[in-house]
């Protein structure tokens, strides 16, 4: 019986969401299950244990999406994986039309930021903001824009039968976003992968008892270094309603798991709320080309 993994994502098909779920699950049949925002994708994948989620939280030119952090924590899914995928932003329209013939590209700030130096040399072409990438290809596509084209990744033409008329536009070629791939917590099973040895990572929340106390967060992290936990991520967001109070978001790695379990016993007497977001192996990247 053929593996199907039914992923829910953020945004239309055809997004970056969509590239970077079918890479995780390479050699599985992927099921694409679109959502318009991240609360809904949470919301989803919550009310149906078959499903998984994947979802954005950082990218190296634009930095953490904090809002994710808040609500993997509050849904209480946990994560299973990591994928880091190159993002690639191509300019696409409807067959037959040219680069001149445009008056406006759409697609999402972030994706237009990410390519205005190319579009200095078309100064006619007005930029419009979409909530999505390839939601603003969806868009020239069933409205027929003739003279509206989109930034998108290569899978959008594809779907909405657009044509690419300038590939990999986007300045900066060492653009990757980070992805998460969230499952439901008792629906998911980590003993295979202790049986393999292969959990190598974990997200991890806390608060601390005294936010204000002279080096609490330095006892944290010098606890984690003496059991050869290595910190790659840290994040904070403030606490709603109590005052410079932070809740912190951290990412691990480590090579032994028994010290890494160690050290997580060690610091638990230092912090408040401590929640283990999910374990699981060291995730692939994407190739730069």
């Amino acid at each position: 019986m053929e593996d199907i993994k039914r992923v829910a994502i953020q945004g239309v098909a055809g997004a970056n969401h969509e590239i970077a779920a079918r890479e995780f699950f390479e050699g599985c049949k992927v099921e694409i299950v679109p959502c318009v925002t991240f609360e809904e994708l949470f919301e989803t994948v919550r009310a149906d244990r078959t499903l998984y989620g994947i979802v954005a939280i950082e990218n190296t030119l634009a930095g953490s999406l904090q809002a994710n952090y808040t609500m993997l924590l509050e849904s209480g899914l946990t994560v299973i994986g990591e994928y880091k995928l190159r993002i690639k932003h191509d300019l696409m329209v409807l067959p037959g039309v040219k680069i001149e013939d445009l008056e406006e590209v759409h697609s999402h700030p972030m994706a237009l930021a990410q390519c205005e130096a190319f579009f200095r040399k078309y100064p006619h072409i007005r930029l419009v903001e979409a909530d999505d990438t390839a939601g603003a290809a969806q868009m020239v596509s069933e409205k027929k824009l003739t003279k509206v084209g989109a930034i998108a990744p290569s899978i959008a033409a594809d779907n909405y039968g657009l044509e690419v008329v300038a590939k990999g536009i986007e300045t900066n070629k060492k653009n990757f976003t980070r992805f998460l791939v969230v499952a439901d917590r008792n629906s998911w099973d980590t003993e295979d992968l202790l049986r393999k040895g292969t959990i190598s990572r974990s997200s991890v929340s806390f608060m601390l008892p005294q936010a204000k106390e002279v080096g609490s967060l330095s006892k944290v992290l010098t606890v984690l270094a003496f059991y050869g936990v290595n910190l790659t991520k840290i994040q904070s967001n403030p606490v709603i309603g109590h005052e410079w109070e932070y809740l912190f978001y951290i990412d691990l790695s480590f090579d032994n798991y028994t010290r890494y379990v160690q050290a997580l016993d060690a610091v638990r007497p230092l912090c408040r709320n401590l929640t283990i977001l999910g374990e699981y192996e060291l995730g692939r990247q994407s190739h730069e080309d």
